[in-house]
């Protein structure tokens, strides 16, 4: 998903520093002869195989999970808001990246990290790997900016119509992550010092700005959104809260204070508190009030007037087929629901792919004094791209209506 180690480029397999001099025959035969050792078998057969095994169920898991969100999304009305439009454009991203990329990954750790391919596809491969993995994280900062604006700003937001301002997000994460990797098409990895063995990027200055451009500079961004929305939200919910509890002081459900002409405007049943003649053969039960479905359709008035408690009457009304609510409060109570989802895949995300970026600029400026070998970075490698699989998962256990489509799309509905 992530710049995973632009596949081989940004893994560094064996890193330049790591490479033995040109003019040593006897060493670099050695180095070459375990190299061949390990691809076609010896003691890094199992491994490969390991690698074989795991990266063809990785892709088969990506491909189905991501093709489910996209038919989702696509086939079902209610699952067509604008917050899923971002979703199915992080499916894109990570099915890209499971047919265009991790085949010929998958291929090279088969081979024990040989590249055996000619050098021009290598620079395509680390071109797709990055532009790929950078747009995933753009879209979910893409995602971070669209719910701040239904979140703080709800009048200006429409859940269910795909604006314009909402295409030019998803059109400029995809945008910014081709610019981000261009410059490796463009001849970046063209130097003579290039071993054609290895599938990797050549400028160290290029691993570092493709991690600052792709991670570090949009994920504090993201997480400083998501912070304002939750202590948004947070304030909106207590300050309803106390408005509910005041109006349970202030107000008095007794028909005693009401006017008859205030109470013809009360929208449900209320029990007669008088003997009625047309009430005398109809059950007590009968009488009593429609029920509320949510304390949230209740319309408490937001301010009590002072005087005469006839005045104070009950303003209680459920809420009509059109919507009576504001649409600051419909949309607010919405939009918490979506926020119980997204910051599960945002820490998903940067669980499995900040040590791929520690990692990867660690080793570029602290060539000395660390030691990173090739098993840790192959780990952190392989981490990234099992964040393309799970958000298939999180969705399915923590967003019902995508449960509900997913078994009907399986054939496994109840």
């Amino acid at each position: 998903m992530m710049p995973s180690s632009a596949v081989p480029g940004w893994r560094l397999l064996p890193d330049v520093h790591d490479r033995q001099p040109e003019g040593d025959d006897t060493m670099a035969n050695d180095t070459q002869n375990q190299t061949q050792d390990t691809a076609t078998g010896g003691s890094g057969t199992s491994y490969n195989y390991l690698a074989l095994f795991f990266g063809i169920s990785l892709i088969v898991i990506i491909i189905l999970g991501n093709i489910l969100v996209c038919l989702s999304v696509l086939t079902e009305r209610a699952l067509k808001t604008a917050t899923n439009y971002f979703i199915v454009s992080l499916a894109v991203a990570d099915l890209l990246l499971a047919v265009l990329v991790l085949p010929l990954y998958v291929y090279s750790e088969f081979l024990g990290g040989v590249w055996t391919l000619n050098t021009y596809l290598c620079d395509a491969l680390m071109t797709m790997d990055v532009m790929l993995c950078t747009a995933s994280i753009f879209n979910l900062c893409a995602i971070s900016v669209d719910r701040y604006i239904a979140v703080i700003l709800p009048l200006k937001y429409n859940r269910n119509h795909f604006s314009m301002r909402q295409l030019v997000l998803i059109a400029a994460t995809w945008v910014l992550s081709l610019v981000v990797a261009s410059p490796v098409i463009f001849g970046l990895n063209d130097v003579a010092s290039r071993d054609p063995r290895f599938c990797k990027l050549e400028d160290d200055n290029f691993v570092v700005y493709s991690s600052v451009c792709s991670f570090f500079v949009p994920c504090p961004i993201m997480l400083l959104l998501y912070y304002c929305m939750f202590r948004g939200l947070r304030k909106w919910s207590i300050g309803r809260n106390r408005q509910l509890a005041c109006s349970q002081r202030k107000f008095s459900f007794s028909l005693k204070g009401i006017k008859r002409d205030r109470r013809e405007k009360v929208n449900y049943l209320m029990p007669s508190l008088s003997p009625d003649p047309a009430n005398q053969g109809v059950p007590e039960n009968d009488l009593i009030p429609t029920q509320l479905d949510s304390i949230s359709d209740l319309e408490v008035p937001e301010k009590v007037q002072e005087g005469n408690p006839e005045e104070n009457g009950v303003k209680c009304s459920l809420r009509s087929p059109k919507g009576s609510r504001s649409k600051s409060r419909r949309v607010s109570g919405r939009e918490r629901k979506a926020m119980k989802v997204l910051p599960i895949v945002v820490g998903v995300f940067l669980a499995c792919w900040t040590p791929f970026f520690v990692v990867h600029v660690m080793k570029v400026l602290c060539t000395l004094s660390c030691d990173i070998g090739s098993t840790l970075i192959s780990v952190v490698t392989w981490l990234g791209y099992v964040n393309s699989a799970v958000n298939p998962i999180i969705y399915t256990a923590f967003n019902i209506e995508f449960r509900r489509v997913f078994q009907k799309l399986l054939g496994c509905q109840t």
